[in-house]
């Protein structure tokens, strides 16, 4: 028996004697997939152009760059460039034609 084959009879055998009732874990173990944080809003406020988008962008990520660090201004910059991206996004996923 090989080195890798002692390692995964080791972790079976410890996922083997673990209870099936999953409701007692206390937050180590897999778990599925679940949403993070609140779903993305798209800015309909925002240029419908991608050409518009990209170059508020650069503008954004310049603002970002010039602004103190943790400075109002910095944090309304990265603000800014979430919802540019969010907005590009819908564009080019309005662009791609449907799958099947």
């Amino acid at each position: 028996m090989g080195k890798h084959e002692k390692d995964k009879k080791r972790v079976k055998e410890q996922r083997d004697s673990r209870p099936n009732d999953k409701s007692t874990d206390a937050g180590g173990g897999h778990h599925a997939a679940k949403a993070h944080g609140k779903p993305a809003t798209v800015d309909a406020s925002l240029p419908a152009s991608r050409e518009e988008l990209t170059r508020l962008h650069a503008e954004a990520r310049r603002r970002r760059a010039a602004a103190p660090y943790n400075s109002p201004e910095h944090h309304a910059a990265i603000d800014e460039i979430g919802r540019i991206e969010v907005r590009i996004a819908d564009v080019e996923r309005a662009m791609t034609p449907p799958r099947g």
